[in-house]
């Protein structure tokens, strides 16, 4: 197997609610950048992570028709479907692919335009990413999933309203420095405490936003990075796991199987220990999912994570700063895209671009992708070269 680098990324100017442009635009809009960046001449292959382009936008068959409406076709794309990990599991597709020796330079990309639908739509499509036939179609919505986990994490734990809370202000506060986020501006645990209660104990301000956007980056062999970018990044590790999507069929209401078995494997796979990475890029759907990822990514021990999180230790000047971007709550959510973005700003952070954001020293960094309530995580850690 050939070691792998990132050598070029792309992302539209700003993620929200894009109603000027279709999911095509927003596609070709950050794969160009990404292609421009990478200063390649052509790809071999492309993946594109999309969840639910059918329901969102009544699209099927988006790999055909966004490799037309990018120009490279005939080449090889294909779609990847795994609900909000389809991100992180189109970054594996396109890692393994190169790898193997079977292309050299590989887009991956993912896209969701998720607005053109009204709020019930957009549930039911979301919902789609649950176990339709026990949760959904018996009218539990996601913010009821992660509430449940939630509750039993409060009785478990002894964790407090005020340290969900602290995930979203220290989210909001990074998306400020962020000028793609979607949501920029700072917020208090009196805010989020106050905001409408969605599904208790979570208020809206625990939650991710709907967004439409897209991320793209460019892959090729490590040894061959440098031609094309003086400063690539590597994929140290790659890995994926599953878990049962139903929450009533796993061990525990508080454990994130599929997030802690691949983090697992990415440790052992990079030869690295949760204590050698510098920052980490999270799946923060709603601020439980945080404060448990802390905990099973093995940031800190299980159960501490929502005093871990108020301490500040998750900070841009924490012990480990996570969701540097603003994560899913401040940048924004357009789910096929996600996993694609955060190891963007991974690689943007070990790259020294961040900007105002910038974790100082960044040399190592970790991206947790995750598709409905943990039914599915894909883990990579990122490298400086």
């Amino acid at each position: 197997m050939r070691e792998v680098a990132i050598i070029g990324v792309g992302m539209n100017d700003r993620w929200g609610e894009l109603w000027e442009k279709s999911l095509r635009d927003l596609y070709v809009e950050a794969a160009l950048r990404a292609i421009d960046d990478a200063g390649v001449d052509h790809i071999d292959s492309m993946y594109v992570a999309c969840m639910s382009s059918g329901l969102f936008t009544g699209q099927e068959h988006v790999s055909s028709l966004l490799a037309d409406y990018l120009g490279v076709a005939p080449i090889p794309a294909v779609r990847v479907e795994s609900a909000c990990a389809s991100g992180g599991n189109a970054l594996r597709l396109g890692w393994l692919e190169v790898a193997s020796g079977a292309s050299d330079l590989v887009l991956v990309g993912g896209v969701e335009k998720m607005t053109d639908v009204d709020g019930s739509q957009a549930t039911l499509a979301l919902a789609a990413a649950s176990d339709f036939e026990w949760e959904a179609f018996n009218g539990v919505t996601f913010p009821g999933l992660y509430a449940m986990m939630a509750r039993r994490h409060m009785h478990e734990f002894g964790t407090t309203p005020e340290q969900l809370a602290a995930a979203s202000v220290k989210n909001h506060h990074n998306g400020t420095m962020n000028p793609v986020a979607q949501f920029q501006m700072e917020i208090t645990v009196e805010t989020v405490l106050n905001s409408v209660l969605v599904a208790d104990p979570l208020h809206i301000l625990d939650c991710s936003p709907v967004t439409d956007g897209a991320a793209a980056v460019i892959l090729c062999p490590a040894d061959q990075a440098k031609k094309f970018n003086s400063q690539p990044v590597k994929i140290a590790a790659s890995a994926v796991a599953t878990d049962a999507m139903a929450l009533h069929s796993r061990e525990s209401l508080v454990t994130i199987g599929s997030a802690k078995a691949a983090a697992e494997k990415a440790y052992k796979q990079a030869g690295v220990g949760p204590g050698e990475i510098d920052l980490a890029e999270v799946h923060d759907c709603f601020t439980i999912s945080e404060i448990c990822l802390v905990e099973d990514l093995g940031f800190t021990e299980k159960g501490k994570g929502g005093e871990f999180t108020e301490s500040g230790a998750t900070a841009l000047d924490g012990r480990i700063p996570v969701n540097t971007s603003g994560g899913l709550k401040s940048k924004g959510h357009p789910v096929g895209a996600t996993g694609v973005a955060q190891a963007i700003e991974v690689y943007k952070q070990l790259r020294g671009e961040a900007g105002k954001r910038q974790v100082k020293g960044a040399k190592r960094g970790l991206c947790h992708n995750m598709g409905g309530s943990g039914g599915t995580s894909a883990v990579h850690i990122l490298e400086v070269m």
